[in-house]
């Protein structure tokens, strides 16, 4: 999977092998937080950005405990990165736009526990993929992130203002319609070049 574009890389990551549509990865925040669209895309950044530093650091991560053979510290130092660059969003958030800090509320700690951003580090590792395709899949992982938040968000935003039969209300509702999102983008299966 080394010798991949970083096109491809991409173009699959965002369609094809979406965390959220195609391998049910960070589930909490895309149910959660995809009510409204100004709640959705600034999650959707906020996990990026958190995404982009998590590679990063893991490719780094990697080739140093690689060298020292201790690969046993992988997966707690990924974690240890990932936690560190969601404090830094939080932070960052809290001091610069309070009304979205207040807003994104439990969710926005909750990055640190998203399965989509270890899986981030996780995969990229198991795929031996060098530094440029390294972000090149985590920028794809994000973007794929927010754009199944966003388009759940314009989803649950105009069935809000449709007559809902009483049953199907809330959960049921959002658990159907993320399953249609979901067969939709297994359309885009045959582009995931066999992962």
């Amino acid at each position: 999977m080394a010798d991949a574009s970083l096109g491809q890389i991409f173009l699959a990551t965002v369609l094809a092998n979406n965390f959220v549509l195609a391998m049910f990865l960070g589930l909490c925040p895309f149910l959660g937080v995809s009510g409204k669209l100004n709640t959705a895309a600034p999650m959707g950044a906020a996990t990026t950005f958190v995404m982009l530093v998590a590679s990063l650091c893991a490719y780094g991560l990697n080739w140093l405990v690689t060298a020292f053979g201790l690969e046993f510290l992988r997966l707690i130092s990924y974690i240890v990165v990932i936690a560190s660059a969601v404090q830094l969003v939080e932070m960052v958030l809290k001091k610069y736009s309070p009304a979205l800090f207040r807003a994104l509320g439990i969710y926005l700690p909750l990055i640190t526990t998203n399965c989509a951003i270890l899986g981030v580090a996780l995969f990229q590792t198991a795929r031996e993929y060098d530094l440029l395709q390294a972000l090149v899949f985590a920028l794809g992982a994000g973007v794929g992130f927010t754009l199944a938040l966003v388009l759940m968000a314009g989803l649950r935003e105009r069935l809000n203002l449709a007559s809902v039969p009483n049953v199907v209300q809330g959960t049921a509702l959002s658990l159907m319609l993320a399953g249609l999102l979901s067969l939709a983008f297994m359309g885009f299966a045959g582009l995931g070049m066999g992962e």
